[in-house]
């Protein structure tokens, strides 16, 4: 039992060593100033929204709602690696010790978000719904709770099934969740406690089954590899992770973007770059992703002011992200034996990033025309998305 101790604290100091080594590159201060604007813009729109809320706004289902979906969400940590399903097998009895580190570090690790949701709705549930300081302090002592059931349950479910259909579990414990907070909001204490012991039932029922089988290695191996792999693809739009290469898919419905480097020596790393955007996953999808982002936030954020830093900080992630992981790459490629000028990649990433980014205020833009509201600080909304991206492109050092 020691022994799984101290391995449980080898694993643990290697992997905050890990997360810290990643992270310093995430966070540098280009993240930090987005991180700022996004918080800052965020945050006055929703001061703002409080003040002219209706007062019949269905604050209780929506807190409920958005509360349950975090702590329904509570895949738990183990830090198992494959060689486990090996050597851990002949101490499977006493892998409780090790387990309960793992479920204790997964509560405390992603405790937080539920609890930084919950300090953001406590404007909206005092405000608009009405509520008491002592149904507040209530209501967190009960997020503390129930975040510990869903991650027991759902390793229990795990572990009893070996993994299958872990959906269908989540989906059941958001409804008990959304059911419970809701009742506890509302005031239902009748059907809050019928709920409690549903939880109970169904948390019991999973330990049970789980005694009956023996621990399912290769799913929470699988489970903890493919947690880290997705941190590490992450990570690697800030810098380069070893032994990361992004996932490519032929996309023929956008071949008449090469048309953009037209069959000439001088636009070989541009043809390249357009390539390796478009084919790439994870390129692909960061671009779509803040995109949509932007988009979205156009079309809802209800002052031009907020839009605008919101668009513009989106915009600046962008280009910073992109250019960074189209420009670090430093695998031998075949256009290096050819007399191409130096710096013909870092001309053909700026152009692909004017590029794409013309088309992310030009999809700004609809956004804007949309909603309708044909108002002068509106249609700055896409400009500043075009200048920020090109002041980005032309400051960027690399």
């Amino acid at each position: 039992m020691n022994n799984l101790r101290e391995i449980w604290a080898k694993r643990f100091v290697y992997y905050i060593n890990e997360l810290q080594k990643y992270l310093k590159f995430i966070f540098t201060g280009h993240i930090a100033i987005v991180l700022v604007f996004v918080i800052g813009a965020g945050g006055y729109s929703y001061s703002e929204w409080l003040n002219t809320a209706p007062k019949d706004f269905p604050a209780f289902l929506v807190v409920a709602f958005i509360l349950s979906i975090l702590l329904a969400m509570s895949t738990p940590v183990t830090l198992m690696k494959h060689a486990d399903s090996v050597y851990f097998l002949p101490l499977e009895t006493k892998l409780k010790e090790y387990l309960k580190l793992a479920l204790r570090w997964t509560y405390f690790s992603s405790i937080f978000l539920s609890l930084a949701a919950f300090v953001v709705s406590i404007p909206l549930l005092t405000k608009v719904a009405g509520a008491t300081k002592e149904e507040i302090l209530s209501f967190f002592v009960f997020i503390v709770v129930m975040k510990y059931w869903s991650i027991h349950a759902e390793f229990n479910y795990r572990f009893a099934s070996n993994g299958r259909s872990v959906w269908v579990d989540r989906f059941i414990r958001f409804l008990l969740l959304f059911a419970a907070l809701y009742f506890l909001l509302s005031g239902n204490y009748v059907f809050l406690v019928a709920i409690v012991v549903i939880q109970l039932i169904y948390a019991i029922v999973w330990q049970k089954k789980k005694s009956e089988v023996p621990f399912p290695f290769d799913h929470f191996i699988e489970v903890e590899q493919s947690r880290m792999m997705r941190f590490y693809r992450f990570a690697n739009y800030f810098t380069d992770v070893p032994h990361i290469r992004g996932m490519t898919k032929r996309r023929k419905w956008l071949d008449v973007i090469y048309n953009v480097a037209p069959y000439a020596q001088k636009n070989s790393q541009l043809y390249l770059v357009l390539r390796t955007f478009i084919r790439t996953n994870d390129y692909f999808y960061l671009w779509v992703r803040l995109t949509a982002l932007s988009v979205v936030g156009a079309y809802f954020i209800p002052f031009p002011i907020v839009a605008i830093i919101f668009t513009s900080a989106l915009a600046f992630a962008t280009v910073v992200q992109l250019r960074h992981a189209l420009l670090s790459g430093h695998e031998f490629r075949m256009d290096q034996l050819f007399p191409v000028d130096s710096n013909a990649r870092k001309w053909a990433v700026n152009k692909l990033m004017r590029v794409i980014q013309f088309k992310q205020a030009i999809l700004v833009l609809i956004a804007v025309l949309i909603k309708g509201e044909y108002t002068l600080p509106l249609f700055l909304v896409p400009i500043a998305v075009y200048i920020v991206s090109e002041l980005t492109i032309r400051m960027s050092k690399k």
